[in-house]
């Protein structure tokens, strides 16, 4: 096993967990986004079980759409954590059937936001003690 490895080893659960979190982050906008559409659902993942799937390998890979015919559109496809996505629970209805709470998804979007950085920062000083490390102090 060389370095590369090693190293690709050693940040596959940061990198799982900031994919996830950036992931969310997309859900939680498109919710905010969302909050005056009628009949929009709001829609959450659980994030603990999303991360336990993703660290045992049970999510699946980006899903690429197939053109056979050369008049079709280039599809995006599914991404690999589309399959942990729910609606959220429904706390207050609507008139209009939206289930955004508009209270929820800022307090949720500010938490994974808060979280997102802290991965960052423990990142950053993997990095600063490999660094250190190799320059020998």
């Amino acid at each position: 096993m060389n370095m590369t490895d090693r190293l690709d080893a050693e940040l596959a659960p940061q990198r799982n967990l900031l994919a996830l979190r950036g992931f969310r982050q997309e859900l939680l906008a498109s919710n905010i986004a969302n909050a005056d559409t009628p009949h929009y659902k709001a829609r959450d993942i659980d994030f603990s079980s999303a991360y336990a799937k993703a660290m045992n390998g049970q999510m699946q890979a980006a899903l690429a759409m197939e053109r056979t015919s050369s008049g079709h559109l280039k599809g995006a496809g599914a991404g690999a954590f589309d399959g942990s996505v729910a609606y959220r629970t429904e706390f207050q209805s609507a008139v209009d059937g939206n289930t955004v709470n508009m209270d929820i998804e800022r307090a949720a979007f500010a938490e994974n936001a808060i979280q997102m950085e802290a991965s960052l920062t423990f990142i950053r000083s993997k990095f600063q003690g490999l660094q250190t490390a190799l320059q020998g102090q």
